[in-house]
C-alpha cells in the first residue's frame, strides 16, 4: 500500500469544479500514452540503424577506390528505407484515427457541469467524479463520496483498497467499486506512478518468438560481420598481387551479403499491414507483435458476460420462497438500487425492473467482484443484502440450494435477496432470505459458430465467470463450449482444475490471474478477453489480452487489442490475419537468409582457401532483387491461414540452409575446374555471379510450391528479370564472355540445382521443420 499523501494546497468548489478562467491558468495533464510512435521517431528509427551506418560507411569505402556503379547496393538501402518510412506512417495514420474511438475520457466538473473530456485536457484543480471500472489518470485527492480502488498495476497487490474524504487516489489504480468526487493534484510526468506506468502498462514486453528470433538473427550477423570483413580485407592485402581497390570492393561485397537489412523491413511492413487491415474491422491492435501472438494461441479464455453473451441483462422473475411477494421484492430492490450507485450490467437490470424508491439511507456497501455482493442500510431497519447465496450466506440451506440450482439449470443468474445484520464491511453472514431474483442475459449472434472455428484450429475454449457454475454451464452448452464445469469456491488446486475443466464458476478476480499464470506454466499460449475491472489483473498476465470497446477503461488500457465495436465474431478474422502475417513473414525469410549464410560462407572460404572473394558488390544485386527483395515482399500479400507449427528459426534456417550450401558448394567446385577450363578471375565471378542468382531463384521457387497464380506470376517476372539482366546489363554487373566448355560447365550446374533443392526442401519438411 501506498504510505505517500497528496495534499491540496488550493481547494477547488466541489459544487461547480473550476471556471473557463482558473483551467486556462492551470497546469493541464499534458503527458500522452501514445500507442503508435510520432513521425519523427518513425523517420529517425528506420534511418538511424546500425545497419544502414555500416552500409553508409561501406559505400564510403566504395567510393574512395573510384568505382561508382558498386555503389548501387546504396540505393537499395535508401529504397528500404523509404518503403519502411511510407508503410509506418500509412499504419500510423489509420491506428491514430481508430484510437480515436478509444480514447479514454474523464467525467469532469466545470463551471458547474459535468462534461466528459479527453484525459489530456484535466488540468491541476479540477474535480473528477469516478465510479466503478474507471481508471485513475492523474494522482487525486478524494473530497467526496468513498470508492474502492485496485492498485495492483502499481504495487502488485491484488486487494482492494478503500478510499474516503481526504485518501489518495493514484495514477494507474482503477476503481473496482462505489462512486466519488476527487480534485486533481498532480497531473502529467508529475504523477506519483509515471514511471512505474512506463513499464507496467501495455509497453510490458509480450512474448514474441518472431520478435526474439530476429533480434537472435540480427546479433549474430553484427558480431559475425564485422571481424570477418577486417579478416577478408587483411588476407588480400597480405596478397601482393590484389590491388588495394579489388581488395576493398570484395571486402564490401562480403559484408554488405551478410547483412539481412531486407528481413527487419519485412517483418515491420507484414506486422504493420497486418494491423491496418484489422483497424479496418475496427480492432485496434495497441502491441503490435500480439498479431503474432494470436496466431500461436492454443487456449481462449472467456468471460460469459459481454463476450459470449450480449450483456443485456433482465431480471426475468422473482421467487419470494413463500416469504415476501413479488410486490414486496421489488420495492426493496427500488429502494436499495436507488441508493446504491452499483453501475455494472446486473444493477442496471434490476434498476429496469424494480424502478426508483424512497427511504433515508444510513450506509451503502457497493458491489465489488471479491465481495460478489451489495448491501444497504435504512433508518430504523435491518440491512438488505443481494448477491450471491454463497457470498451472503454463511450456513448452508439445502432447500435453498435445490431452488436455486433449478433456475441455474435454465441459464439463469440467481441473486438471493436477504436481510440481517452489516458488520464493517462484511457482507457474508447468518442472514434471513426473503427472496430470488432471477437474472438472463442473450447468446450473441454466431456464437456457435465463432467457437466451432476455434475448436476446429486445436484451441481449446474456457469460459471464466463470477456466476453460478451451473448458470455459466447452461449457457457455455448453449454457446457450444465442450467440457464439464466447476465451482471455483471448492477448489484448492487450481493447476488441476484448469487441466480437467472448461466452464468455471464462482471465479474471484485473483483466481483468474492465477488460472492465467497455470495455463501458462503448463505450456499454453493464452489469450484471455475481459471487459470488465474483475478481468484486469488477468489481462495482464495473458499471453494476448482482449478487451471490448464498451468495457471499462482500465480494462482497455492493458490490453494488448481491442474490439472497438465489441465484434466477438471477428475473432477468426483475426487468428486468420495472425496466421497470414507470421506464415509469410517464416516464408519469405528463407529468402533473405540464403544470402547471408552464403556470403558467410564464401567470406570464410575466402580467408582459408579461395584466391579472392567471388563477388564484386554490384553483382549481388540480382539476388537482392529478383531472389530475395521483391518476392520476399510480394509473397507477404498473399493469405496464407494455415496453423503455424514449429519454432521460427528451425522454420527459416532450415529453408534457406540448402539454398545457402549449394552457392557455397557451387563456388567450391568451380574454384576447383578454373585450371581445367582456363578460368580467369573475371569469367571465374562471372559464373559464380549466374550460379547464386540462379540458386537463389530456385529457392524462391521451392518455397512458392505449390503454386498458385499469383507465385506463377511472381515466378515469371522474376526469371525474366534475370534473362535481361544477364542480356542487357552485363556489362554493368562486369559479367564477362565465357568459353564453350565453361557454357555447358554452368548449364549443368544450373540444370541440377532446381531438383536438388526440392530433394532437400522434401527432407527439410519431414526432419527439421517437425521440431517444436
Amino acid at each position: 500500500m501506498f504510505d505517500m499523501k497528496c495534499k491540496i494546497h488550493k481547494h477547488t468548489n466541489i459544487k461547480t469544479g473550476l471556471t473557463k478562467e482558473e483551467v486556462l491558468k492551470s497546469k493541464p495533464n499534458v503527458y500522452i500514452d501514445q500507442n503508435t510512435r510520432t513521425v519523427g521517431q518513425i523517420i529517425k528509427e528506420n534511418s538511424i540503424t546500425l545497419f544502414n551506418g555500416i552500409n553508409v560507411v561501406l559505400a564510403i569505402m566504395v567510393a574512395l577506390t573510384g568505382s561508382f556503379r558498386n555503389m548501387l547496393f546504396i540505393g537499395l538501402v535508401v529504397i528500404n528505407t523509404v518503403i519502411g518510412i511510407i508503410q509506418e506512417l500509412r499504419s500510423k495514420k489509420v491506428l491514430d484515427n481508430l484510437a480515436l474511438l478509444n480514447q479514454q475520457k474523464a467525467k469532469v466538473l466545470r463551471d458547474g457541469k459535468v462534461v466528459q473530456l479527453p484525459v489530456e485536457q484535466i488540468v491541476k484543480n479540477d474535480i473528477l467524479y469516478l465510479s466503478s471500472g474507471d481508471q485513475v489518470c492523474v494522482d487525486a485527492v478524494c473530497v467526496d463520496g468513498s470508492v474502492e480502488c485496485n492498485e495492483s498495476i502499481l504495487t502488485g497487490e491484488s486487494d482492494s483498497v478503500e478510499k474516503r474524504f481526504g485518501d489518495t487516489l493514484m495514477s494507474g489504480s482503477f476503481v473496482v467499486s462505489g462512486k466519488a468526487k476527487v480534485q486533481v493534484v498532480q497531473v502529467g510526468k508529475d504523477t506519483y506512478s509515471h514511471a512505474i506506468l512506463e513499464s507496467a502498462k501495455r509497453e510490458k514486453q509480450y512474448p514474441s518468438e518472431l520478435r526474439d528470433s530476429i533480434d537472435a538473427i540480427i546479433r549474430f550477423c553484427t558480431i559475425v560481420l564485422i571481424p570477418t570483413g577486417a579478416t577478408l580485407f587483411i588476407k588480400q592485402m597480405m596478397d601482393a598481387q590484389t590491388p588495394w581497390r579489388d581488395a576493398v570492393l570484395a571486402t564490401v561485397a562480403a559484408v554488405i551479403g551478410m547483412i539481412p537489412e531486407g528481413l527487419v523491413l519485412l517483418t515491420s511492413t507484414a506486422l504493420a499491414l497486418g494491423a491496418v487491415k484489422l483497424a479496418r474491422k475496427k480492432v485496434l491492435i495497441q502491441e503490435l507483435y500480439c498479431i503474432e501472438t494470436l496466431a500461436r494461441v492454443d487456449t481462449l479464455c472467456l468471460d460469459k458476460t459481454g463476450t459470449i453473451t450480449q450483456g443485456s441483462m433482465k431480471v426475468v422473475l422473482t421467487d419470494g420462497l413463500g416469504i415476501s411477494s413479488d410486490e414486496e421484492i421489488q420495492y426493496i430492490l427500488s429502494r436499495m438500487y436507488t441508493a446504491l450507485d452499483d453501475d455494472n450490467s446486473t444493477a442496471q437490470a434490476i434498476r429496469a425492473y424494480a424502478g426508483k424508491g424512497d427511504g433515508t439511507c444510513v450506509r451503502t456497501i457497493p458491489f465489488s467482484s471479491a465481495r460478489k455482493a451489495s448491501g444497504v442500510v435504512f433508518e430504523g431497519e435491518k440491512a438488505y443484502i443481494t448477491g450471491a447465496y454463497q457470498f451472503v450466506c454463511s450456513q448452508k440451506q439445502p432447500w435453498l440450494e435445490s431452488r436455486i440450482q433449478e433456475y441455474a439449470k435454465q441459464g439463469m443468474r440467481v441473486l438471493v435477496l436477504a436481510r440481517g445484520s452489516i458488520i464493517g464491511n462484511t457482507l457474508k453472514g447468518n442472514h434471513e432470505v426473503i427472496g430470488l431474483i432471477c437474472i438472463q442475459d442473450v447468446l450473441r449472434p454466431n456464437i456457435r459458430r465463432t467457437l466451432s472455428y476455434f475448436y476446429k484450429q486445436d484451441v481449446d475454449v474456457k469460459i471464466i465467470s463470477g456466476d453460478d457454475p451451473r448458470t455459466v454451464a447452461a449457457i457455455a452448452a448453449k454457446a457450444g463450449v465442450r467440457g464439464k464445469a466447476i465451482d471455483m469456491t471448492t477448489v484448492k488446486d487450481i493447476d488441476q482444475a484448469v487441466q480437467n475443466y472448461s466452464i468455471f464458476g464462482r471465479v474471484t478476480p485473483e483466481q483468474k490471474k492465477q488460472m492465467v499464470l497455470a495455463l501458462k506454466d503448463q505450456g499454453h499460449t493464452v489469450a484471455m478477453t475481459g471487459d470488465g475491472v474483475n478481468d484486469v489483473m488477468a489481462l495482464k498476465e495473458a499471453d494476448c489480452s482482449i478487451a471490448m470497446g464498451s468495457g471499462s477503461e482500465a480494462t482497455k488500457s492493458v490490453a494488448s487489442l481491442v474490439l472497438l465495436k465489441d465484434q466477438f465474431k471477428a475473432m477468426p478474422a483475426i487468428l486468420r490475419e495472425g496466421r497470414i502475417v507470421i506464415n509469410n513473414i517464416q516464408r519469405s525469410a528463407s529468402l533473405f537468409l540464403v544470402k547471408t549464410m552464403f556470403s558467410f560462407g564464401l567470406a570464410l572460404f575466402s580467408i582459408f582457401w579461395l584466391s579472392g572473394y567471388p563477388f564484386k558488390p554490384i553483382q549481388l544485386s540480382m539476388v537482392s532483387l529478383l531472389g530475395t527483395g521483391l518476392p520476399g515482399f510480394i509473397l507477404t500479400l498473399e493469405p496464407n491461414e494455415e496453423r503455424v507449427q514449429g519454432h521460427f528459426l528451425w522454420h527459416v534456417f532450415g529453408r534457406a540452409f540448402p539454398g545457402a550450401f549449394m552457392v557455397i558448394l557451387s563456388v567450391a567446385v568451380c574454384n576447383l575446374f578454373r585450371i581445367p577450363l582456363a578460368m580467369s578471375d573475371a569469367q571465374f565471378s562471372t559464373i559464380c555471379t549466374i550460379v547464386a542468382s540462379w540458386t537463389s531463384l530456385s529457392v524462391l521457387y521451392t518455397v512458392c510450391v505449390p503454386m498458385t497464380k499469383l507465385r506463377k506470376i511472381l515466378m515469371v517476372c522474376m526469371l525474366a528479370g534475370f534473362v535481361i539482366g544477364l542480356s542487357l546489363f552485363h556489362g554493368l554487373l562486369y559479367l564477362v564472355s565465357l568459353s564453350f566448355w565453361q557454357i555447358i560447365y554452368l548449364l549443368c550446374n544450373m540444370a541440377i540445382i532446381p531438383d536438388i533443392l526440392l530433394i532437400a526442401r522434401n527432407l527439410v519438411d519431414r526432419t527439421i521443420l517437425k521440431r517444436k
